[in-house]
């Protein structure tokens, strides 16, 4: 028997917009509602966290004059000790990171739309797309906005370079470098990279190891993570105070050569 051309097309047809229109089956509905609801779950909690999290990120605004006057007597009483010279800046990032959103959002994209397969409209490419926007678009606008959010999406070797990169320019900019003594000293901290960084002069570096900085930064970061910058910029300058007593103990006759202060900037 002879089937004819156009019988044999129409029966693969079909079978093909059989085999594509059926029905995801009930396991693979109820582990895609799962997912979807534990995907949305936590990224509402991240973006809950951010929220609660937002003034360990913004010094600028929320460090006030009396935190700030805190910071500079603590430099004033460890430079009595010390012919050093402290100078701590405090930025709030030192780099926009302007890759990190778009990481977001791919990560957003790609996990969505793996926990929501069963029910993205997949033969409807217009709202598939839009589909596929709005999850980019929440993991971008999160990253933008929050930085909490956005530290996820920065590699700790990343922020590790970018902040040792800003402390540097800070040393020079600042002046600690134009001391007679060689003695000047930058207390860095860089809030979105987590990361506080000493600089010492050539004079100091002769003498202390960078072992001997391990102290300061802990008792920076220390403060950091309980949530007080005020508390850790002044417990670091009073360690690194100590430190520098101990081997650069002040002399007659000498005198300030930098402004007592504390620099606070969004980067």
């Amino acid at each position: 028997m002879v089937v004819p051309h156009a019988a044999i097309l129409a029966v693969a047809a079909q079978t093909w917009s059989t085999a594509g229109d059926q029905a995801p089956s009930g396991w693979m509905a109820v582990a895609g509602l799962v997912g979807a609801a534990a995907m949305a779950l936590v990224f509402l909690l991240a973006v809950v966290r951010a929220v609660a999290r937002q003034a360990r990120y913004r010094a600028v605004r929320s460090f006030g004059e009396a935190d700030a006057e805190a910071v500079r007597q603590a430099v004033v009483e460890a430079e009595r000790r010390t012919v050093g010279e402290i100078l701590p800046v405090v930025v709030e990032r030192s780099d926009p990171h302007p890759g990190a959103p778009w990481i977001a959002a791919l990560f957003t994209l790609s996990t969505g739309s793996v926990l929501l397969a069963a029910y993205l409209p997949w033969d409807l490419p217009g709202l598939f797309l839009a589909c596929q926007l709005g999850l980019g678009a929440l993991g971008w606008i999160a990253a933008r906005l929050l930085p909490d959010f956005l530290r996820w999406f920065v590699s700790e070797d990343r922020a590790t370079r970018v902040a040792a990169e800003q402390a540097f320019q800070e040393f020079y900019a600042n002046g600690l470098h134009r001391t007679d003594a060689a003695t000047g000293v930058l207390l860095f901290v860089s809030l979105l990279e987590r990361r506080a960084i000493v600089l010492g002069d050539t004079g100091i570096d002769a003498v202390l190891e960078p072992e001997d900085w391990e102290r300061t930064t802990r008792a920076v970061l220390d403060g950091l993570r309980a949530g007080s910058l005020r508390d850790g910029l002044v417990r670091g300058v009073e360690t690194a105070g100590e430190l520098l007593a101990t081997h650069f103990p002040w002399t007659e006759g000498d005198r300030d050569e930098l402004p007592n202060r504390l620099l606070v900037r969004r980067e």
